[in-house]
C-alpha cells in the first residue's frame, strides 16, 4: 500500500508539472520582439514594387510577343500561340494573385485600424489597377469570393467581367472608394512605402482619375460613358505631364534593375524587333527606333534594323542573330533610363484623344494626340523630330485614320507593357498584326490568355463552368468587353 500511494503520488506531481508547462507554453514560447501582423507600410511598398518589377518583365517577353512588339528565336511556342506552355514568361496569373492578396491585407488593415487609415485610398485605386490588368487579359475570374479562405471559401466562384467592371466593389466603385477615402482623410500619419509617388495623396488621385478615363474606354463599346468621360476631362484632374506619371525607376545594378539584365546573355538574345514593329517604326521614319532597338550587326546591305516575323518554327528554321535588331541598351545595359510603367501622361492623352476623336467628350483630339506623341518621346529619352507631327505622324493627313494613329502611337509607347499593346489591339484592331509564322492556333490572333492548368484541380467545380463559358478554355472567345 505504501508503494502504491508513493507512486500515485509521484504521477499527481508529474501531471501537474505537465499542466503547468502546458498552461505556460504560450507565453514561453512567443517572442514578445516579432511583429503579429506586418506594417501596411512594407507591405504597399512590396507590392506596387513587386507587381511593377514582376509584369514589366512579363509585358516584356510574353506581352511583347502577343503584341507583337518582340519576335523570340527560341523558347517561342508562346509566340506561336500556344499559349498553356508558357517558357520565359507567359504565366501572369499567380503575379497577379499573389499582389491583390497582399493588397488586401492592406485593405483590411486599413479599414479595422484607425492608425492605418491613409492606406485605404491607395491601396482600394492600387486593386482596381491590378484587377483591370487581370480580367482584361483573362476574363472572367475569381473575385467577390477571392481571399476569403478565413469565411470558409476556398474554391472561390469565378466573377463576369462585366460584373468586375461595374458592380459595387469592382474597378470602377473601387477607383471612386479610393478616391473618397483620399479625400476623407483627416489624420496626420504620413502614407510610407509609397513608392510610387512619395506619399502624395494628390498624386493617387490623379492616377485614379486617369485609370477611370482608361477602365471608361475599354468598356466603351458596351456602355454609355460619355458624361463620365466628360467630367473627368473637364476637371482635369488626371496625370497631365510625365512629372506626374505613376512609375517606378529601375536602375541600373541589382538588386532594383530591370529583370533583362540579370539573366543570361543567351536568354536575353532569344528576343528580337518584330517584323511588325520594324515596318511601324520604318514607316514613321520614328526616331524612338534607335532607344528602343539596336542596329543589327549584319548590316551588308546597310539596313540597320531589321524585325522578325513572329512564330518561326525553331526546329525547321534556321535564323541567324546577327541579322536581326536586339532590344536596346535601355533594357539592359542601361536599365537606370528604363520604368516600370503603371500609367502615364501619354497614354491618357491618346486615350482622351480617341475619346474626342469618336464623339464621346467635346475635346480638342489633334492636340490631344500631339500632346500624347510629344510625350511618348520624351518618356523614351527620343528627341521629336521637328517635323513629325507635320509629316509622317501628321494627323488626319494624306489618308491617315486619326483613330489607327493615336492606338499605333499608344502600341509604340507600351513596348515594357506588352500586355498593353495586345489589349488595344483587341478592343480596336489597330496597328493591324501580322499573321504569324508557324501558328498552333490555326492563324488567329488569340483574344485572351487561358486559365492556368491549376485551375483545374484547385477550383475544379468553378473552373468548369468558367472554362464552358469559354469553349474549354479557348484563347479565341472575346471578353466581355471585346464582344
Amino acid at each position: 500500500m505504501k508503494i502504491t500511494i508513493k507512486y500515485i503520488t509521484l504521477l499527481l506531481v508529474i501531471i501537474a508539472g505537465i499542466i503547468s508547462c502546458t498552461n505556460d507554453f504560450e507565453e514561453i514560447n512567443t517572442n514578445p520582439n516579432a511583429p503579429v501582423s506586418v506594417q501596411p507600410s512594407l507591405l504597399l511598398r512590396q507590392v506596387i514594387y513587386n507587381y511593377g518589377e514582376e509584369m514589366s518583365y512579363e509585358g516584356f517577353v510574353a506581352g511583347g510577343l502577343l503584341s507583337q512588339h518582340m519576335t523570340a528565336l527560341d523558347f517561342n511556342l508562346f509566340d506561336r500561340h500556344a499559349l498553356k506552355s508558357p517558357q520565359l514568361g507567359g504565366n501572369p496569373w499567380p503575379i497577379f494573385y499573389t499582389n491583390l492578396r497582399d493588397n488586401q491585407i492592406i485593405i483590411d488593415q486599413a479599414q479595422e485600424t484607425p492608425a492605418f487609415a491613409v492606406y485605404e485610398g491607395p491601396a482600394l485605386i492600387f486593386k482596381a489597377y491590378m484587377t483591370a490588368g487581370l480580367t482584361d487579359i483573362f476574363g472572367d475570374v475569381p473575385y467577390s469570393e477571392a481571399f476569403r479562405g478565413l469565411d470558409g471559401i476556398v474554391e472561390p466562384k469565378y466573377d463576369l467581367q462585366e460584373d468586375i467592371y461595374l458592380q459595387p466593389g469592382g474597378i470602377l466603385d473601387n477607383l471612386d472608394q479610393g478616391i473618397a477615402a483620399i479625400e476623407n482623410y483627416n489624420g496626420s500619419i504620413a502614407l510610407e512605402g509609397d513608392v510610387l509617388f512619395n506619399g502624395d495623396l494628390t498624386a493617387w488621385v490623379r492616377f485614379a482619375n486617369s485609370l477611370k478615363i482608361k477602365a471608361l474606354m475599354r468598356i466603351s463599346a458596351r456602355e454609355n460613358v460619355n458624361a463620365r468621360l466628360q467630367t473627368l476631362f473637364d476637371d482635369q484632374n488626371y496625370i497631365a505631364s510625365n512629372d506626374q506619371n505613376a512609375v517606378f525607376n529601375f536602375s541600373d545594378s541589382e538588386p532594383n534593375n530591370f529583370r533583362m539584365a540579370r539573366l543570361r546573355a543567351g536568354d536575353f538574345n532569344n528576343f528580337v524587333m518584330s517584323e511588325t514593329m520594324e515596318e511601324v517604326l520604318e514607316g514613321l521614319n520614328d526616331a524612338r527606333i534607335n532607344v528602343l532597338f539596336r542596329p543589327r550587326a549584319n548590316n551588308a546591305n546597310g539596313d540597320d534594323f531589321e524585325g522578325l516575323l513572329n512564330g518561326i518554327d525553331a526546329s525547321s528554321t534556321s535564323v541567324t542573330l546577327a541579322d536581326y535588331s536586339l532590344a536596346g541598351t535601355i533594357f539592359r545595359e542601361n536599365t537606370g533610363m528604363l520604368d516600370a510603367n503603371y500609367m502615364t501622361a501619354w497614354e491618357t492623352n491618346f486615350l482622351l484623344a480617341e475619346a474626342a476623336e469618336r464623339g464621346l467628350i467635346t475635346a480638342p483630339a489633334q492636340t490631344l494626340y500631339e500632346t500624347g506623341v510629344t510625350q511618348a518621346h520624351e518618356y523614351w529619352n527620343t528627341e521629336l523630330p521637328a517635323d513629325y507631327l507635320t509629316t509622317d505622324a501628321a494627323y488626319g493627313l494624306n489618308g491617315n485614320d486619326p483613330i489607327e494613329q493615336i492606338i499605333t502611337q499608344k502600341w509604340i509607347a507600351s513596348v515594357i507593357n506588352g500586355y498593353e499593346g495586345w489589349i488595344e489591339y483587341r478592343r480596336t484592331g489597330f496597328p493591324a498584326l501580322k499573321t504569324i509564322s508557324a501558328s498552333f492556333n490555326n492563324d488567329l490572333i488569340p483574344v485572351r490568355m487561358p486559365y492556368p492548368a491549376e485551375e483545374a484541380s484547385l477550383n475544379a467545380d468553378n473552373y468548369i463552368v468558367a472554362a464552358s463559358a469559354t469553349n474549354d478554355n479557348d484563347i479565341n472567345v472575346p471578353v466581355w468587353w471585346d464582344e
